[in-house]
């Protein structure tokens, strides 16, 4: 299954509606993205899978913050 490592994001269940309003099941996919992280505590990469959205904010507050926010250790 698809999931963040840092956040738990994963798939959500949404309704595909017809112009007649006859609501069918669908998933909708999160954009997940596996990536080598430079964890600079640990002076090493680290591969993560993590959203788009976890990708911009470590590029801005850092993987060590962003983990700490979410309350995950990166080993």
């Amino acid at each position: 299954m698809a999931k963040s490592d840092i956040t738990g994001k994963r798939k959500l269940k949404a309704q595909n509606v017809s112009h007649s309003n006859i609501k069918t099941k669908r998933w909708q996919h999160a954009n997940i993205q596996s990536r080598r992280v430079w964890v600079p505590e640990l002076e090493r990469f680290v591969t993560l899978n993590l959203t788009t959205r976890d990708i911009r904010t470590i590029d801005k507050i850092g993987v060590t913050a962003y983990a700490k926010r979410h309350g995950v250790a990166i080993a």
